[in-house]
């Protein structure tokens, strides 16, 4: 029997600070931000609780670039990646650990009515609409992807619902 393995995230959540773009050596842009989530669940008294959970997005490229043109804190995003985790030694000697999600598709979910500013860059208001995905392809173009609307619909790929 083969063996299969699956590392994808998804997560719908609010920025907590404006995102932070830089440029690896090699020229490569490169985008980061923390992204909120929140888990709301009634105790056995009967109280209301809360946690927000942090998460460190990483963009590269394009979805970089967009992010650092349209995204700022607060803003409520919807994005799919796969989760790295990094270690490197600090100059004692010590070893750390971060673990990121590095985030393939992104798309914005408080844009105003009508075409996003997105379908006005790329022109296409008639493939997708304000529900269109961009995504990172593995080429660093972006490619874009009908999405479902926001009203409680399973999103899907290749016909397959996850």
């Amino acid at each position: 029997m083969a063996s299969y393995s699956v590392n994808k995230v998804i997560l719908i959540g609010n920025l907590g600070a404006d995102p932070e773009t830089r440029f690896t050596p090699s020229g490569s842009q490169v985008t980061t931000v923390n992204l909120a989530t929140d888990e709301m669940w009634t105790d056995k008294s009967g109280e209301r609780q809360a946690r927000t959970e942090w998460h460190r997005l990483v963009l590269w490229r394009r979805l970089s670039e967009i992010a650092g043109q349209y995204l700022k804190k607060g803003s409520k995003i919807y994005v799919e990646g796969r989760l790295q985790t990094r270690n490197w030694d600090d100059q004692s000697g010590r070893r750390h650990y971060v673990t990121e999600i590095v985030v393939t598709d992104m798309q914005m979910l408080d844009a105003a009515g009508g075409p996003g500013e997105l379908d006005m860059m790329y022109g296409r208001e008639e493939e997708g609409g304000e529900n269109a995905m961009v995504s990172a392809e593995p080429s660093g173009r972006p490619s874009r992807r009908g999405r479902p609307s926001r009203q409680g619909a399973v999103p899907q790929a290749d016909g397959l619902p996850f």
